[in-house]
């Protein structure tokens, strides 16, 4: 591959990373943190342990000297309900990009490798695959368990070390077909 080669697979790269990334957002919108916990939601004046509980806090007890009255005995975690609302729209945000993305990547990979003729355009859609599966698992990877992750990484080396030896196979018999071709013109 030529310099120019290298820099349009670069440029196919990131261009197909960016593709697939705003392609999944299209379809799934991360969730905002201030639609889920609105601020007016608390525009109270006096908050107690009852008017916390009553619109989703958790109240914190708290005890300390007082050095002017009155003294509060604890404050409001405002946030408790709608902060676990929005982890938990977080986390299937993540586990939708997940579950599109990686297979999308996979796909990626191996139409790279089978069906595209020109090296520099394969190896570009191929390497952005590999970019594709890494946003889709790295999205993920801190919502899953160790075993999840095991699970994952297995089957990932195993499916790339599959193809790759597919891959290998459909070279070699190209290769030969091509140099055969070239010895036997260069007979003539």
């Amino acid at each position: 591959m030529n310099l120019k080669e290298i820099v349009l697979g670069i440029a196919i790269l990131v261009l197909t990373i960016f593709v697939t990334t705003y392609g999944v957002n299209m379809i799934f919108s991360e969730p905002q943190y201030e639609s889920i916990c609105s601020p007016t939601l608390w525009e109270v004046e006096a908050l107690n342990e009852t008017s916390c509980f009553e619109m989703g806090g958790k109240w914190i007890d708290q005890n300390i000297e007082c050095i002017k009255a009155p003294c509060p005995q604890g404050y409001c975690d405002k946030e408790f309900s709608c902060r676990g609302s929005y982890e938990l729209q977080i986390e299937r945000y993540h586990m939708n990009v997940f579950l599109v993305a990686v297979p999308l990547g996979v796909l990626l990979i191996l139409f790279g490798a089978y069906f595209l003729n020109l090296e520099a355009v394969g190896v570009g859609i191929m390497a952005g695959g590999v970019g594709t599966v890494l946003r889709g698992v790295g999205s993920y990877w801190r919502y899953s368990e160790d075993w999840i992750r095991f699970l994952i990484s297995l089957a990932g080396l195993l499916i790339i070390i599959y193809f790759g030896y597919k891959f290998r196979e459909r070279i070699g018999s190209k290769g030969s077909k091509d140099s055969k071709r070239k010895k036997g013109k260069n007979k003539k």
